[in-house]
């Protein structure tokens, strides 16, 4: 039997060896659509175990050897008899049987403390038998000493029939529990009847245990991170939490960011949560250098700014480009907002990094004294800089280039001499003449020899050139991976405003200068008109994320392949132009995503919001998770839905009972989006806040 401490039980490896050593074969995916997830099993099990009192003797049929067992009923108030799912205290022999009816595959997982290390707690795998007689050898499993039987949890391939071995001290025994629909149904029928009155009691009761023994660590963690992003937390709650946890510090509203990292006493949780903030204003950038209390501080704000093209007052540029520091002046000279002026001023800094980095964007504005002493620097990066900025205006002769390393920025971006042009065409560096071909001051006649060179990167880069007409871009021979990520071009993104510019690029040949249209804000009628049909599904759907003119029989195509990226996570179903009426005619559409779209109809109703929430396809459910008219029941219902996506959408709904939420904040797997949800009391936010801070929001 393999050793249920070793490690490698913590990866797939290991965990089909143990299956092996048991005598079991996985079969198939991991993943398993449409059955509930173990975590379901454990908590029906765990409510049967709870609801009646053990026997006081053996179980009938229980084989010998064997001690007593839990033997349940439905709960209280729930219906009663088979349909509403039966729990028993049953042989082994019995259990294997039930679970095995009708062939050799079950599921298994592993729960409790009892379980091998690395296994417990994993989801649902379903798992073949190939005993000859597989209900004796199913049935011998859960009398095995290693592993401990205790940790075993097994249900029929469709989860509706659910065992596990007593987890209590002594020998094992088992509890069977058959109908898990139809419990659940009944649970979920339930909770819909929770009266304030007993919603009111289930919080008491849940706060008391906060009180009486606080959670681990895991679950502090978990609730903290929720309630930092429940809309319904107040701002100081927020706050106080983010403090006592930076790392949490991101998930503030923008407005109560800033306030959170000024008050936060550790430097470094600051610049975290700075590096993680989606923008910035001036006066916001103004108070953090001003907060920042040590040179380290500086130096990582600024090249955080830097690397991000922050917008800096010019009180804050004038500050940085005078610190004592030389890496923070460094970074000064990056910031895209730096006035000219203190840029020529880096120029006579006296730490080299810092002439070198101010070099380049100076240049222009240097007079002649200032660009001879630069070129002439004792520093060699200096030099460098300088006479790179140098051939932007001056030609770079080839004696000039075979006098440096190779450098394809160089290449890329100064004025290249005739002879340096004549040589890079006729090297045999690909690398080289990639680079020429995205130089912007090239010849007509260089840039027809590159857009015929044998080196497919070449030709590429040739044929994403601004200068050329479409005609010539046509002409070109490239292949474009449709799937690779795509960018919009600068020089089309300068012409979005220009609307014959924008006519004659939509119909360029080259996906990706369609592609860059797209990305423009406005467009006239006829323009997104022709991208709106385009061959380049990616065409569509940047006119879907980015132009405000996209028409709506487009928008309702996109809708039926496209979920939504992080950048635009509505869209189309949020673009002004998605149509909004008529949509009831999608209600019964064979297709799952034009379905859902009829809970938009200003027409539709609370029962179709019901209806949608037993759709066979859960992304339908999902969508009904998130109708404020979805009744109580259906919400307890989705709780225990097999799709990771439902539960995890319904859990944030103010729909759930408080029984249900509460249980589900218990849990370590569900505490952080439980804590999500704005449905949660007042005073229940506030008493959580000041258990996990230690006083008040």
């Amino acid at each position: 039997m393999v050793d249920a401490s070793d490690d490698r039980l913590r990866d797939q490896e290991g965990y089909e060896a143990l299956l092996a050593a048991m005598g079991l074969e996985p079969v198939g995916t991991w993943w398993l659509p449409g059955v509930r997830k173990a975590a379901t099993a454990r908590r029906l099990l765990a409510a049967a175990a709870a609801e009646r009192e053990p026997a006081t003797g053996p179980a009938a049929g229980h084989a010998s050897g064997h001690a007593a067992v839990h033997a349940c009923g439905p709960p209280a108030g729930h219906a009663c008899g088979p349909a509403a799912g039966h729990a028993s205290a049953a042989s082994p022999e019995a259990a294997a049987g039930l679970v095995l009816a009708g062939g050799r595959e079950f599921l298994l997982a592993f729960e409790g403390p009892h379980s091998p290390r690395g296994c417990r707690g994993r989801a649902w795998h379903r798992v073949r038998i190939p005993a000859a007689d597989p209900v004796p050898a199913l049935a011998a499993l859960f009398r095995a000493a290693d592993p401990d039987p205790r940790g075993l949890l097994v249900a029929t391939t469709d989860g509706e029939t659910v065992a596990r071995v007593d987890p209590g001290p002594g020998a094992p025994g088992l509890l069977v529990l058959t109908g898990t629909s139809a419990r659940i149904e009944a649970a979920a029928r339930a909770g819909a009847r929770e009266s304030d009155e007993e919603g009111a009691a289930v919080w008491d009761g849940f706060l008391t245990s906060l009180s009486a023994a606080g959670p681990d660590a895991r679950l502090r963690g978990a609730w903290a991170e929720g309630l930092v992003s429940n809309p319904a937390a107040p701002e100081p709650v927020r706050r106080a939490l983010a403090l006592a946890e930076p790392s949490l510090m991101w998930l503030l509203p923008p407005d109560a960011l800033v306030e959170a990292v000024l008050a936060q006493p550790d430097p470094k949780a600051r610049i975290q949560a700075v590096e993680r903030m989606p923008s910035l204003g001036s006066d916001d950038w103004d108070r953090l250098f001003r907060a920042a209390a040590t040179e380290r501080e500086r130096w990582l704000l600024a090249t955080v700014a830097s690397d991000g093209g922050a917008v800096l007052g010019e009180r804050t540029c004038a500050l940085l480009a005078a610190d004592p520091s030389a890496r923070v002046r460094t970074e000064a000279a990056r910031l895209a907002a730096l006035a000219v002026h203190h840029r020529v001023a880096l120029t006579e800094d006296p730490d080299p990094g810092v002439r070198a980095t101010a070099c380049r964007r100076a240049w222009p504005a240097l007079p002649p004294e200032r660009r001879r002493a630069l070129l002439t620097d004792e520093a060699p990066s200096v030099r460098a800089r300088a006479r790179l900025a140098q051939y932007e205006e001056v030609p770079l002769s080839l004696a000039d280039f075979a006098g440096e390393e190779p450098d394809g920025e160089a290449v890329e971006t100064c004025l290249l001499g005739p002879d340096l042009v004549e040589h890079l065409l006729a090297t045999g560096d690909a690398r080289l003449r990639r680079a020429l071909a995205t130089n912007p001051r090239l010849d007509p006649r260089t840039v027809a020899r590159l857009a015929e060179d044998p080196d497919d990167g070449v030709r590429y880069a040739v044929a994403l050139r601004a200068d050329l007409t479409e005609e010539q871009r046509a002409a070109i021979r490239v292949d474009v991976d449709p799937s690779l990520r795509s960018y919009a071009l600068p020089w089309v993104v300068e012409r979005h405003e220009d609307p014959e510019a924008m006519r004659v690029l939509a119909a360029s040949s080259h996906p990706l200068v369609r592609r860059s249209v797209a990305r423009a804000r406005r467009l006239p009628p006829d323009v997104a008109e022709r991208l709106a049909w385009d061959p380049d599904r990616a065409v569509q759907l940047f006119l879907a994320e980015s132009c405000d003119d996209a028409p709506a029989e487009m928008l309702l195509r996109v809708w039926t392949w496209w979920t939504g990226s992080l950048s635009s996570p509505g869209r189309p179903r949020t673009h002004p132009n998605f149509p909004r009426e008529g949509l009831l005619r999608y209600a019964d559409d064979p297709h799952g995503r034009m379905r859902q779209l009829a809970l938009d109809d200003p027409e539709s109703c609370a029962a179709l919001v019901a209806r949608f929430a037993r759709d066979r396809d859960p992304e339908v459910r999902r969508r009904a998770a998130e109708d404020p008219r979805l009744p109580v029941a259906e919400a307890a219902l989705l709780a225990e839905d097999p799709s990771d996506g439902v539960r995890a959408t319904v859990l944030r709904s103010r729909r759930l009972p408080a029984r249900l939420l509460a249980d589900r904040l218990r849990a370590p797997d569900t505490a952080t989006t439980a804590a999500r949800n704005p449905g949660l009391p007042a005073h229940v936010i506030e008493a959580l806040a000041l258990h996990l801070t230690g006083g008040p929001g």
